[in-house]
C-alpha cells in the first residue's frame, strides 16, 4: 500500500516486549542510489539513534513497534549504512529538472510500505505560490534517471511527434466552365 511522506516522520518508536515508548522517529534515512528508505533518524533523551526498517515489527497508529531497545543503534554502529548516513539526504524540496525543463521541487512522495521503495514524487512547480496555481505533477520512479545532491533528474514524459508523410496530390482535369 502506498503511503505519503508525512507518514514517516515525528513518529513515536514502540517496544512490543514493554509497550512503552523507546523513541520519536523524527525522519526518515533514504539511500538515494535507490530511493529506498533504510529506516529512520530518532532521538529520545537527546541522544541520536537509528531505527532500520527491517527491525520494525509493524507500522500502527500507535507508531513504529518494534521487539525493544536493542533495536535502536548508534549511527557509528552501523557501518555497512555509513556512507548513506553521513549523506543526510533530503527529498522534500529537492529541485527536478529533465534535459530541457527544470519541471519544480519535490513537495511530498510516496512509498510502498512493504518495500519502503520510493514509488511516486509530487512535484510542485516553480510559479504554484505566486499564482494559486496548484498543478501538481506526479512522477513515477520508472522516471528517475539520476538522483544528485543538487537535483534530480528525470525522464522527458513528452514524446516528440513525428511528421506525418504526405503524398502528393494527383492532378485532377481542369472541368470546363
Amino acid at each position: 500500500m502506498l503511503k505519503l511522506s508525512r507518514s514517516l516522520s515525528s513518529q513515536p518508536v514502540v517496544s512490543l516486549r514493554t509497550g512503552g515508548r523507546l523513541s520519536i522517529a523524527t525522519e526518515p534515512v533514504i539511500d538515494p542510489h535507490n530511493l529506498k528508505i533504510l529506516g529512520w533518524r530518532c532521538k529520545s533523551v537527546g541522544v541520536e539513534t537509528i531505527l532500520l526498517a527491517e527491525d520494525v515489527r509493524a507500522d500502527s497508529q500507535q507508531g513504529l513497534a518494534v521487539n525493544d531497545e536493542s533495536v535502536l543503534s548508534s549511527p557509528a554502529d552501523l557501518v555497512r549504512h555509513k556512507e548513506i548516513l553521513d549523506i543526510h539526504f533530503k527529498l522534500v524540496g529537492k529541485p527536478v529538472k529533465t534535459q530541457r525543463q527544470k519541471l519544480g521541487k519535490v513537495s511530498d512522495y510516496a512509498y510502498d510500505d512493504q518495500s519502503m521503495f520510493i514509488q511516486q514524487l509530487y512535484v510542485e512547480p516553480p510559479l504554484t505560490k505566486f499564482f494559486g496555481n496548484h498543478d501538481t505533477r506526479i512522477i513515477g520512479r520508472n522516471q528517475v534517471k539520476e538522483v544528485t545532491d543538487a537535483y534530480i533528474l528525470v525522464s522527458d514524459s513528452e514524446v516528440e511527434a513525428a511528421e506525418p508523410e504526405t503524398e502528393p496530390a494527383e492532378a485532377t482535369a481542369a472541368e470546363p466552365a
